[in-house]
């Protein structure tokens, strides 16, 4: 390129443009996001002093590019505070009441799972459907599918009890298929099939889960704790580069007065005749017929 042209800024440009294309256009996993700050607009003035060859406004190019990559990640970082104080004052706090609200529950019928274990070579509990008990487990799989057919509605409805819980049965109408709860201090939801014995078993595995479901409420909570501790240290660590961001900012400003880039190019007016208010006279030779 010519020394003290304007071929600088040309190729610049393109550098940045293929910057910018290299990002998106690789066979490795592309960015979601891509930079563009390092798109500067010339001026009039700035390009006089690019013709000039003035060293300061290489650098002012430069302060450029860096000041709005140091925006950009100050941003980034404010978005990221923000997120944490909402996350700190909102979510954190609900989440671990929803598990301590959870782990009651699920303690109080894992308890009552205990209490009431089944019992007989066919380890089955008796189960009262409609008022009337079943001790046997054939009958008792037999009249929960009848029962579920009078109950062809999506509401919940109360039918019965089994082992401690009450039983409520409800036509899932989105997968076709009834559903069953086991209500204690928690709902606990049993899909249903066309096989009786099938369902009994599917009741059993569903009260044998509940121990499970309480462990994994206590570690939610835990890990939920540890994440609020975690981001009330993250929420007042400052932004890493606020002095770089200050000083580069501060040092732009100068050379932009220095330059006399802080001040807008005078607008170019096409000069223009001045137009009398009065029409011009008309003159008209006269004519004789």
């Amino acid at each position: 390129m010519t020394e003290q042209t304007f071929d600088a800024y040309l190729y610049q440009l393109v550098e940045s443009k293929q910057k910018f294309i290299s990002q998106i256009m690789t066979s490795k996993s592309p960015v979601r996001s891509a930079e563009d700050v390092d798109e500067v607009a010339l001026s009039f003035a700035e390009v006089k002093m690019l013709a000039t060859g003035d060293e300061r406004f290489k650098e002012k190019m430069d302060l450029d590019i860096q000041v709005s990559k140091l925006k950009v990640l100050k941003q980034s970082y404010l978005s990221e505070h923000y997120d944490l104080e909402d996350r700190i004052l909102k979510y954190f706090p609900q989440t671990i009441k929803e598990c301590e609200q959870r782990i009651v529950c699920y303690e109080a019928d894992a308890s009552l799972a205990r209490q009431h274990q089944p019992q007989g070579e066919e380890k089955f509990c008796p189960m009262t459907l409609k008022g009337i008990t079943y001790t046997e487990k054939a009958a008792a799989g037999e009249m929960l599918l009848a029962v579920c057919k009078e109950y062809p509605m999506a509401e919940p409805a109360e039918i019965g009890s089994y082992r401690g819980f009450k039983l409520e049965v409800f036509y899932d109408t989105f997968n076709a298929h009834y559903c069953l709860y086991l209500c204690g201090k928690a709902k606990h939801k049993v899909d249903l099939g066309t096989d009786p014995l099938g369902n009994l078993t599917r009741i059993e595995n569903e009260l044998a889960k509940i121990p499970a479901k309480l462990e994994a409420a206590k570690i939610k909570k835990a890990e939920t704790m540890e994440q609020l501790e975690t981001a009330k240290i993250e929420v007042e660590k400052p932004f890493g580069f606020e002095d770089e961001l200050k000083e580069k900012s501060e040092r732009l400003n100068a050379l932009n007065i220095e330059l006399n880039l802080d001040q807008k190019d005078p607008a170019v007016l096409d000069a223009e005749p001045e137009q009398s208010e009065e029409p011009p006279e008309r003159k008209c030779a006269s004519r004789e017929r």
